[in-house]
């Protein structure tokens, strides 16, 4: 379930950080597909589980942010 932000400049700056992990998750995911072997590719999937990391980073802070707004 997606929180509401009510701070619109902070809302821009989680849509702003939001596009560009998808940026770079996309990127890398096209790296891992198109890696010519394994060490490639290994460094690729690397790339692709900090992005998911990052991105979980910035839903949870998201959440506490309203948490934060909301008490």
């Amino acid at each position: 379930m997606d929180t509401q932000i009510t701070d619109p400049q902070l809302r821009l700056l989680f849509h702003q950080l939001n596009n560009q992990l998808g940026i770079v998750l996309a990127h890398a995911e096209l790296l891992e597909a198109k890696a010519p072997d394994l060490v490639h590719r290994a460094r690729a999937e690397q790339v692709i589980k900090s992005v998911l990391d990052a991105m979980g980073t910035a839903k949870e802070i998201r959440r506490r942010s309203d948490s934060v707004v909301a008490a």
